[in-house]
């Protein structure tokens, strides 16, 4: 894809990493430091988030109340999820963002190193702030991920260092969407059309634009939670003539094109590692951009559809249904190009094509559950309880989070210069797998039997499911283990890795050597033009 005088023979490696710790890691503008520390911060966010679902599954182990208090397993999973999405996902993506793009599309660097810089050191404070509300009087936020009145307006101390904390990784979040735009926008090699770039790029360009657009709303919300708190306003008191559920508007609005943001940046690693390991160009590059652009659309006219039940007028309830099934199109459109990808192509299944393949299966059985929460009336039944536990953890986990972990097996090589341990990932895989079905498949069942969201404690009929689910919980809490033992034995040391890591990897990244030089494309590379079916 790039002419051979460009692929870093005469590189310009003089000018290498800082020297001392505060030089390379706090002060560094470099977007593979800043993408570094993205991910490790992610990767501890995970584990920690990881813990206080242990401590969920304990208590739902067996009926009855073993080790925490109802207030304290409110806390745990309204924690977790704030922990999980805020710290876990976002950062993730955003740390990959940053190592991948200027690699994919020959820029020497992010287009803002410094508001880089800033936009990540936002985010150990923010959760700092965050985690030290377990400490307060009162104990941590306990209102629910979605932090709904007057619920939320109930918490002790904790309450306004937790807005607080939100508003800092909003703000960080926005940095680094502009960051990624204005990088994509203008510092492209010459010859890189916004046609040609790869999915990776375009599924994040997208996703950029739904956080500016959605992050501002969610800060909004909370300022609003603020002044209801400490300054008499009532904007969601019926009391003083409000509405609580005008906050679930405001708030779904955001949280729906939230979705999308974790779910976006997936969908292009499974779009750069399918090709790879099938030998085969993308099947339908263009119709997988569209769909990307349309999906990013619907997200926003599909908010409603977590409110069927707050009693809205049928016209909003026939509107909200349709649009949500509408969202089904695309996705289907991207299912299909994915699958077609794989036909008769020369498949191999290294790490991070298992964790492709599972995402294909597994992301799809959550949009279905979601297609059938989409029904209005179904979702009557369905509303509050385990069913849309099973379902949203289906999108996210086998969804977002093994494409994070595929991303990482598919990269790791180009950014260590080594190569990992094959056999243990695959067994982390195939434990991962397994025990992500054994936890997440059997909520359904309990949902469908009338199982509620976010209770301590429940009655007997629901134990068994409970017991398998629990035992899939640690199961899988534990194989998560050999990620971290797997990149650093990897960093250390081990086999070699080319610059074409993968037979048949594709794109400019695959050109630099491996590791990855500290300045890579100090030369914009020439694109050859040819054919985009060959350049990807």
């Amino acid at each position: 894809m790039a002419n051979s005088h460009t692929a870093h023979d005469a590189h310009d490696d003089h000018h290498g990493a800082p020297q001392g710790f505060m030089q390379r890691w706090v002060l560094t503008t470099n977007h593979k430091d800043i993408g570094t520390l993205y991910l490790v911060f992610a990767g501890i966010m995970f584990f920690l988030g990881g813990a206080m679902a242990m401590v969920i599954r304990a208590e739902l182990f067996q009926p009855g109340l073993q080790f925490v208090d109802p207030q304290f397993f409110n806390s745990m999973t309204t924690m977790h999820a704030l922990v999980m999405i805020f710290g876990g996902m976002m950062p993730a993506w955003v740390g990959l963002a940053n190592w991948m793009i200027p690699l994919q599309i020959g820029a020497a660097d992010m287009a803002l190193p410094r508001m880089n810089n800033f936009s990540f050191w936002l985010m150990p404070f923010a959760f700092i702030l965050l985690l030290s509300t377990f400490f307060t009087g009162g104990g941590a936020p306990a209102g629910g991920w979605t932090l709904y009145p007057p619920l939320v307006l109930q918490g002790g101390d904790s309450f306004p260092m937790a807005m607080f904390a939100v508003h800092m990784m909003g703000a960080s979040s926005i940095m680094g969407a502009i960051n990624v735009i204005v990088t994509l926008m203008n510092m492209r090699a010459p010859g890189m059309t916004l046609l040609r770039m790869p999915l990776f790029c375009w599924t994040w360009l997208i996703t950029a634009y739904l956080l500016i657009l959605v992050m501002p709303v969610l800060a909004g919300a909370v300022t609003m939670l603020i002044t209801d708190h400490f300054f008499g306003t009532s904007f969601f008191s019926a009391a003083g003539g409000g509405d609580p559920v005008m906050y679930q508007h405001i708030f779904w609005f955001f949280g729906h094109p939230e979705v999308y943001i974790l779910i976006l940046p997936a969908f292009g690693v499974v779009s750069e590692i399918l090709p790879t390991f099938s030998r085969k160009p993308l099947f339908g590059y263009e119709s997988m951009v569209y769909a990307t652009a349309s999906i990013g659309f619907l997200s926003f006219i599909v908010w409603a559809h977590h409110m069927f039940t707050v009693g809205m007028p049928l016209a909003g309830q026939l509107f909200f249904m349709l649009t949500t099934m509408l969202i089904a199109v695309p996705t289907g459109v991207k299912v299909f190009n994915w699958s077609a990808t794989m036909w008769k192509g020369s498949l191999t299944f290294e790490p991070p094509m298992l964790f492709a393949i599972s995402f294909l299966f597994l992301f799809t059985i959550g949009g279905f559950s979601g297609l059938m929460l989409a029904i209005a009336p179904a979702d009557f039944q369905y509303h509050d309880t385990y069913f849309v536990v099973a379902h949203f953890h289906y999108v996210l986990v086998p969804g977002s989070l093994f494409a994070i972990i595929g991303g990482v097996y598919y990269w790791l090589p180009k950014w260590s210069g080594h190569m990992y341990n094959m056999t243990l990932a695959k067994w982390h895989f195939w434990l991962s797998a397994i025990f992500v079905n054994v936890l997440f498949f059997p909520q359904h069942f309990l949902g469908l039997a009338g199982m509620p969201r976010r209770i301590p404690d429940y009655a007997t009929q629901f134990a068994d499911w409970n017991a398998v689910s629990s035992i899939g919980a640690f199961g899988f809490g534990l194989a998560q283990l050999i990620f971290p033992y797997l990149i650093w034995s990897c960093v250390r040391g081990g086999e070699k890795a080319t610059a074409h890591v993968w037979e048949g990897s594709h794109g400019l990244e695959w050109e630099v050597p491996s590791p990855a030089p500290y300045h890579s494309w100090s030369e914009a590379p020439a694109i050859e033009l040819i054919e985009r079916g060959a350049a990807h």
